[in-house]
């Protein structure tokens, strides 16, 4: 199975594709779509084409992304949600179906627990996976794909409600 983990934001999408190997999966690809301050349309429409391209580079079998979370600035929270959604969209245009994880669910399959910091995420896979991507949103994105590898056969991951 392939997977393609992504790590929504409007400056920086972090995605990862991860190949399963059992226990040992491998990185096929991971990286960011960076953009540019501006116009917020023109920062989601890069963010489609980036995702787009890597879709069609790696065609992965699944996508999984972080569900919404509850930020302390609401505007913040409504922009990371347009980049969300501009990720599911583009699944969802390939014909690839997404499944959801919260971020703690991701945190503490990766680390042990759920409050893990983004560091502590990267130094873990970085053991599992080998070297990685300077870009912390890669990682995160790499944590993401290899908790779906992890929960996959679990059955709220089969309906996408995990």
């Amino acid at each position: 199975m392939r997977v393609l983990g992504i790590d929504p934001g409007s400056m920086c999408t972090g995605y990862g594709v991860l190949e399963d190997g059992g226990d040992d999966p491998r990185i096929v690809a991971c990286g960011v779509i960076r953009t540019s301050r501006g116009a917020l349309s023109m920062r989601l429409s890069k963010i489609f084409a980036g995702l787009e391209e890597v879709i069609l580079a790696h065609r992965p079998d699944t996508v999984a992304v972080e569900e919404v979370f509850h930020a302390r600035n609401p505007k913040s929270a409504l922009v990371l949600g347009h980049a969300r959604g501009v990720a599911l969209l583009a699944a969802g245009r390939a014909g690839v179906y997404v499944h959801e994880y919260s971020t703690r669910k991701v945190k503490q399959t990766v680390t042990g627990h759920g409050k893990a910091d983004k560091r502590q995420v990267r130094s873990i896979l970085e053991a599992m996976l080998g070297e990685l991507p300077a870009q912390l949103d890669a990682s995160d994105a790499l944590a993401v794909a290899l908790c779906h590898l992890r929960w996959c056969d679990a059955p709220a991951a089969r309906d996408g409600s995990a």
